[in-house]
């Protein structure tokens, strides 16, 4: 009866390791897998006043990551090469906020204008977008 006793008591100990072993491996992984940059723009569409044919506009978002992990933009995509983003040259740390120019050049162009830019990111979406508008006269 005494083996018994103690094959029971040393099984219980094996499991309780076991347990113990998962838990922690459980917590471990979700604390490495949720770590993520996150993209946070002050406002991601920016209208510019009604503006003449033929100047450059400019603009500054800010930009904060305010994920856990460092944000990084590698590039961008927007339909017109009449507009320029300069991206940040190193990743954005968790918790800091960058400012993002973006040019638009309306030589030639005229009306309402309306740019989307694409950003390709290492967030959880890939992409982030930023929007650009003005009337031209």
């Amino acid at each position: 009866m005494a083996q018994f006793s103690r094959t029971l008591v040393l099984l219980q100990l094996i499991n309780m390791k076991a347990i113990l072993f998962f838990i922690s491996f459980f917590a471990f992984s979700h604390t490495v897998l949720a770590q993520e940059a996150k993209f946070s723009v002050d406002k991601s569409v920016h209208k510019f006043p009604k503006s003449k044919e033929g100047i450059l506009l400019e603009h500054h978002f800010q930009v904060t990551n305010t994920g856990t992990i460092p944000l990084i933009i590698s590039d961008y995509k927007v339909a017109c090469e009449c507009t320029k983003l300069f991206l940040p040259k190193k990743p954005i740390a968790p918790g800091e906020t960058v400012a993002i120019k973006v040019t638009f050049d309306t030589t030639g162009k005229s009306y309402f204008q309306d740019r989307t830019i694409y950003l390709s990111t290492n967030t959880k979406k890939k992409e982030e977008t930023l929007r650009i508008k003005v009337n031209v006269e």
